[in-house]
């Protein structure tokens, strides 16, 4: 499974814990963003990736999943396991939390 709809996504927030990276810039993050997604903009994965665990699945969300498509390719090329949240921030209708 290389991605997930956002629905799909909301199902496995609801039920178990997961690894959700969120690669949109800082001023994007702040205005919105889901409680669960860790901050980490796809220009700073390459310096950050050694910080993140082989050993559970990565979820990778941006705005409209383009970047997080991105994102997920690179993290496979690293031996990760990562999946791209197709449709991203503009298909997400859940609750989001702003840092502005």
């Amino acid at each position: 499974m290389n991605s997930i709809t956002t629905n799909e996504l909301a199902k496995l927030l609801a039920v178990q814990p997961i690894t959700l990276l969120d690669v949109r810039e800082p001023d994007e993050y702040a205005a919105g963003h889901i409680a669960e997604a860790q901050l980490l903009p796809l220009g700073n994965l390459p310096q950050m990736v050694g910080n993140l665990s082989k050993q559970s699945q990565l979820y990778v969300i941006c705005r409209s999943g383009r970047r997080s498509q991105m994102a997920v390719d690179f993290l496979t090329d690293q031996g990760y396991t990562a999946v791209n949240v197709t449709g991203g921030m503009n298909a997400w209708t859940g609750e989001v939390e702003s840092t502005d």
